[in-house]
């Protein structure tokens, strides 16, 4: 999905994005259920949900930026062998 075209749609994208609705679930601190039921429309999503979400998304863009340079490190020391 890259042009979600509702809240709901974004913030099931973003549970894509961190995952799926397990690791979005351990992310977010929520019940799998509650992440389901905001995905589904069953419960209404707030600015508080939408910005912790955008907090994990952030955090999760620190952590892979991180394990990118990792790698990118580990080839140029493997180059250099």
């Amino acid at each position: 999905m890259t042009n979600p075209t509702s809240l709901q749609d974004h913030f099931a994208h973003c549970i894509q994005v961190l995952g799926g609705v397990t690791a979005a679930s351990r992310r977010l601190g929520i019940d799998e259920r509650a992440i389901r039921r905001f995905v589904n429309g069953e419960k209404p999503i707030s600015s508080r949900l939408m910005r912790d979400t955008a907090e994990a998304l952030r955090a999760l863009i620190t952590e892979a930026t991180d394990a990118e340079q990792g790698i990118a490190s580990s080839l140029e020391a493997a180059e250099d062998d």
